[in-house]
């Protein structure tokens, strides 16, 4: 009995699809992109899914800063934080900053999200936590601090023109106060010692006000600890692992 001999055709590799490769590049992109605006990433290949953010320059509020300034813009920032917050793949956040201040609204206004989310989150100031960036700071669960980082903490600024009345120095008193109250809730430092260093007036040349460095920042109980990008991602791991138990 005689079979039919078809043609034999070797084995060939599994080639990937076109649409596989497009998905890719579009990540990639995206990824790209959402480092150039926000100046955010995603880790993937790690023990755990952590989202890092960054908080640099100025933080930038109602108004648009010169291009010459780096800036942090907050309508950036915050449906950022709103979606760290519901995506479930997200394991924790790491905000490193490195600020000289700015906007004062803008910046309490992200501090108070980053505050009330369930996501675990630690901060890593490196460089420097200026002005609105100490509320910042604060606000992770953990917050560190690498030894030569610097603080500077000073009373409330007004720009531009303001009405020379009583009202108006009472507006910036009850600015002050919402965040003395935040940064004293989020820290260990009490309220009469952060309005000492606010008011310090034999430090600043030309203002008033203190800087502290690393080490000073955490024996004042305002930075939780003194350490730097390890120890910051190992405290968040810790953070998730725990919860996971």
């Amino acid at each position: 009995m005689h079979g039919n001999c078809g043609e034999y055709t070797p084995p060939q590799e599994a080639r990937p699809d076109a649409g596989d490769t497009a998905s890719d590049t579009e990540q990639q992109l995206d990824a790209a992109e959402l480092i150039e605006k926000n100046g955010s990433i995603q880790t993937q290949n790690a023990a755990h899914l952590i989202h890092c953010l960054t908080i640099i320059g100025q933080v930038e509020g109602h108004y648009v800063l010169s291009s010459q300034n780096k800036t942090t813009k907050y309508e950036h920032i915050i449906p950022a934080l709103v979606a760290i917050e519901q995506d479930s793949t997200i394991e924790g956040l790491l905000i490193i900053l490195n600020t000289v201040g700015g906007d004062v609204e803008a910046g309490l206004a992200i501090a108070e999200l980053i505050a009330g989310m369930q996501t675990p989150t630690v901060s890593l100031v490196v460089g420097g936590g200026h002005s609105i960036g100490v509320p910042l700071s604060v606000s992770a669960r953990q917050s560190y601090i690498v030894p030569s980082a610097s603080m500077t903490i000073h009373p409330v600024r007004m720009n531009g023109m303001m009405l020379g009345v009583p009202q108006s120095l009472s507006y910036i008193d009850r600015i002050q106060d919402r965040i003395i109250d935040f940064v004293t809730r989020n820290s260990r430092i009490s309220e009469q010692a952060f309005r000492r260093l606010m008011t310090n007036t034999k430090e600043l040349a030309t203002d008033v006000g203190s800087v502290v460095s690393g080490e000073q920042a955490v024996e004042m109980g305002l930075i939780d600890r003194l350490g730097s990008l390890s120890d910051a991602i190992g405290a968040l791991y810790a953070m998730i692992e725990s919860e996971d138990t």
